[in-house]
Formats: structure tokens, C-alpha cells, sequence
């Protein structure tokens, strides 16, 4: 009976891999001649293996309670090689699950017809021509935005990678700097090709040239001259956090748009995407994307105050060790932080609770915060102690968040897990502004605690590329509504 069960799960996993396999190619068509981005509840199937496309299913079982088989979307994918489709973001799991509870009143390729009419109009270039972006600033942040960037490079109809700009290192520069966008200690290996033209000065990520451009100070470059025009270019080096410092990129030839991935000064628009996206408008060329924590926390609370009000509260973050501080004891400038990194916990201060007023104006002056910087590499945690403008159990509150994660326009931000053996490493990668830890969450009248995870390297580089996207129209609608 034992040996009978074994060649039953080998042969239920081999049929499911099998079925992976078929889908793999599908999802590549889509994706690179129509600009469809397939996903499962959020989560992008594009560049996908076989094992992560069934890994996605498998999750979909933590939101929906049920099992979702690569058996049953199948179908759905084969159904949508079939339509003449425009850019767009297609979940999946949204139209298995509600194809699945039609019955089978319908056949599948005209229920997905009618799902993806919308969508349905036929093939089209997004923008008349690609956008470059250039990044300034080539650490942490900016070879993370040059990984979602290429990944998301589709048929190059759209964002385009041009150039880094940095300071001219030592010996075999390029290389070494190819290297570090090939290997990264946190987030593993690069998701494809990595190789380097000395002779254009650039690396090649998967077909894109990403000139390596070496220069002391933003006005002295001249972009058009590598055939750049009309450019976003995202500061990361934080050195300038004001409307004058940023201001001297737009005095180089061909840069258009300015983001800074630091919280900006003074009039500076400081947006979090998906939550004030209104502010970015044609006129204004200086952008702050504002902080991780921030992006991690003002979504989660957008949503709370939507629904029950936020009267008071307090942001605590466990935020992983930065290159702000040091490995070893040695003389900092800041209080604390000269301490070593990986060996201690050293409370800081956090302008995020302040910053959150400049997203959300509704709750100016109703929030405090402070930080507590840990010995982890990569992944923080926001608690968010709040008291409500009415009562409130951990269970409305927790269905609530799990709803506005499926369904509503900040699923891009907030993710939710009940899961009770996650544990911060499980989140690295996570492409959301923050995850909701529904076990976690407290509630005792009109107060609740919530537990907040966020990649504060990755998925807040998710959220530059969101604003990004924003600003150069080419936000990709999402199916079905």
C-alpha cells in the first residue's frame, strides 16, 4: 500500500510538472509579443521555471483556502493565446477561480473572451517610442531597479535601461561591476546573461546595454551624445535631497524627469505608488519616491483609516543594518549608528511617521515613530499600534486586509500571509510595498497592532519602478476587474 502511494504522488507531481512545462512557453509568447504580463493573485509568471510557476499555485492557497492546479489554468492560458490581446496584467487565478464557480455553463475560451474584452482589441505598441531611464548611482538600489527594469523590458516597447552613472573605480571597473549585478549575496543570482563590451563601456543584461557612464557631478554629463533623450533619471545616491541639488541633473542634455529614492526636502512631491500617484503631473520634473518604510506603512494605513478611522498611533521599525552604518566600532557622525552592525541592536531615529503626513494629509500629527536598526542583511518589520475610530476584531480587521490584498487598487502594495512559520528571510523578493502578518495581528477594542513585513531593498524597488511606470504612461491595466 506504501509503494502504491509513492508511484501515485510521483505521478500526480510529474503530470503537474508536465503540465508547468506546456504553460512556460505560453507565457513567454504573450509576454514578449503582446505585452501581457500573466500573473497568479500578484504574483508574475513571466521568466517563471516550471518549479516556480507551480510554487505560485501553491500559494494561492493561503489567500483562497482551496487548491489551485496548474490543471485548471492551463485552459485559461491556452485560451488566451487564442485572442488578438493588448498590454495588460492578467490574473490567472482571479479568472480560474471565477470560471470555476460559473460551473460549466460556458465553454472556456468564451468565457475568457468576454473576461478579456477589455483587452481584447488587438495588438499595440505602448509607447510611440521606448523611454529611457538612467540611473544615477549604481549600489543597493540601483542594480536592483536595473534588474526589475530588464526583467521588465518585454519587446522593448516600453521602459528602456540606458546608462548608470558612477565614479571611475580602480582596476578592471566594468567587470567588477558587472559582477556585482551578476552575483548579489541577498537576492541571489541574476535572472539570465550578464556579459560587458569594454569597448562601449557597458554591460549587456539580457540583450539591454546598460553604458557604465563615469562622471563627479550631474550637469557635466551630456546624455544625448550616447543617443539618450527625453530621460527619467532616479537619483540613488541620495547625496542631493532638495529641489536645487536634484535640480542639476535637468541641467544635463537629455535628462527629462528626476526621482529621488530617498525622502525629498522641502516642496519636493514625495510619492508612495499607488496611494498619491495624482502628484505626478507633466509640469513637475522633480520627484522623491520617498523611503522603504515609508512605501512599506502609509498603503496598510490608508487602507485602516479607509475603513475604521485612525485616531492616534505609533510606528515601531525593525529595520535591517544599512552601508550607512558600520560593520565594526568606529567613529559615525550620527548617535548610535557608529556601533557595529551585525553585532548589535541600535535604536535610531526614523522620519517615516512625518513622512507619512506628505502621502496621507488626513492623518497629519496623528502618528509617532522610532526605529530599532538589526542584524539581519535585508527584510524589516513595521508594528503599527494604532487606536481606531471605532471597535474592531482581529478578525474584520484581518478579512478586510486579506480582501483589499486580493481585490482592490493597492493589491500592488499590500500583500497578506497567514502563514505561523514565516519568518523574515521569507520575504525577500516580495515585490509588495508591505506584507500584512495576519497571525500576528492584535486587537482589544479600539486598538489593534499590526505586523508589517517589507522587503525594504526589493520590493521598495518594485515601488520606484511602479512610480516609474506612472510617469511615463505605461501602467498596464489589470484583468479581470
Amino acid at each position: 500500500m506504501n509503494n502504491q502511494m509513492q508511484v501515485t504522488y510521483l505521478k500526480e507531481w510529474q503530470h503537474l510538472e508536465e503540465c508547468a512545462e506546456c504553460m512556460l512557453p505560453l507565457i513567454g509568447k504573450l509576454y514578449r509579443e503582446h505585452n501581457v504580463v500573466t500573473t497568479v493573485y500578484g504574483r508574475t509568471l513571466v521568466n517563471s521555471t516550471t518549479i516556480d510557476i507551480l510554487k505560485s499555485h501553491r500559494f494561492a492557497r493561503l489567500i483562497l483556502d482551496d487548491e489551485l492546479s496548474v490543471l485548471d489554468t492551463f485552459p485559461i492560458v491556452e485560451a488566451m493565446t487564442r485572442l488578438d490581446l493588448a498590454p495588460a496584467r492578467v490574473d490567472i487565478g482571479k479568472l480560474t477561480v471565477r470560471y470555476k464557480a460559473e460551473g460549466s455553463g460556458i465553454g472556456v475560451d468564451d468565457f475568457v473572451r468576454r473576461e478579456l474584452a477589455s483587452v481584447n482589441t488587438g495588438r499595440s505598441p505602448i509607447l510611440s517610442e521606448p523611454r529611457d531611464v538612467v540611473l544615477y548611482g549604481f549600489g543597493r538600489i540601483g542594480r536592483l531597479l536595473a534588474r526589475i527594469l530588464v526583467e521588465k523590458a518585454g519587446s522593448g516597447e516600453k521602459l528602456r535601461i540606458r546608462a548608470a552613472v558612477v565614479r571611475k573605480g580602480g582596476a578592471d571597473d566594468l567587470a567588477k561591476r558587472a559582477s556585482l549585478l551578476r552575483r548579489d549575496s541577498v537576492h541571489g543570482h541574476f535572472n539570465g546573461i550578464i556579459t560587458f563590451d569594454e569597448q562601449e563601456n557597458a554591460i549587456i543584461a539580457n540583450g539591454n546595454m546598460i553604458r557604465i557612464i563615469y562622471a563627479d557631478a550631474p550637469e557635466n554629463v551630456d546624455y544625448t551624445q550616447y543617443g539618450i533623450k527625453n530621460a527619467i533619471l532616479i537619483d540613488n545616491t541620495g547625496k542631493w535631497r532638495d529641489r536645487d541639488g536634484l535640480g542639476r541633473h535637468l541641467k544635463a542634455k537629455g535628462i527629462d524627469k528626476v526621482i529621488l529614492t530617498a525622502p525629498g526636502k522641502g516642496d519636493i512631491p514625495n510619492i508612495v505608488a499607488g496611494i498619491n500617484n495624482e502628484l505626478i503631473t507633466p509640469d513637475e520634473h522633480i520627484f522623491s519616491a520617498a523611503s522603504c518604510t515609508t512605501n512599506a506603512i502609509v498603503p496598510v494605513l490608508k487602507a485602516v483609516n479607509d475603513r475604521f478611522g485612525i485616531v492616534s498611533g505609533h510606528v515601531e521599525t525593525c529595520h535591517s543594518y544599512t552601508n550607512d552604518q558600520n560593520l565594526i566600532d568606529n567613529y559615525h557622525k550620527a548617535s548610535r549608528r557608529g556601533r557595529s552592525a551585525p553585532l548589535n541592536m541600535v535604536i535610531t531615529e526614523t522620519g517615516a511617521a512625518k513622512a507619512v503626513a506628505k502621502a496621507l494629509p488626513e492623518l497629519t500629527g496623528k502618528l509617532t515613530g522610532n526605529a530599532i536598526r538589526v542584524p539581519t542583511p535585508n527584510v524589516s518589520l513595521a508594528i503599527l499600534n494604532l487606536e481606531l475610530g471605532q471597535e474592531a476584531s482581529v478578525a474584520e480587521i484581518n478579512g478586510y486586509l486579506r480582501q483589499i490584498s486580493l481585490d482592490s487598487a493597492l493589491q500592488n502594495q499590500i500583500d497578506y500571509t497567514n502563514s505561523s512559520e514565516v519568518v523574515s528571510s521569507d520575504f525577500v523578493g516580495s515585490r509588495h510595498a508591505g506584507v500584512v502578518d495576519s497571525l500576528a495581528t492584535i486587537s482589544q477594542g479600539n486598538r489593534c497592532v499590526l505586523y508589517v513585513w517589507y522587503d525594504n531593498e526589493f520590493g521598495y524597488s518594485c515601488q520606484v519602478v511602479r512610480m516609474v511606470q506612472k510617469m511615463a504612461g505605461v501602467e498596464l491595466p489589470s484583468v479581470p476587474n
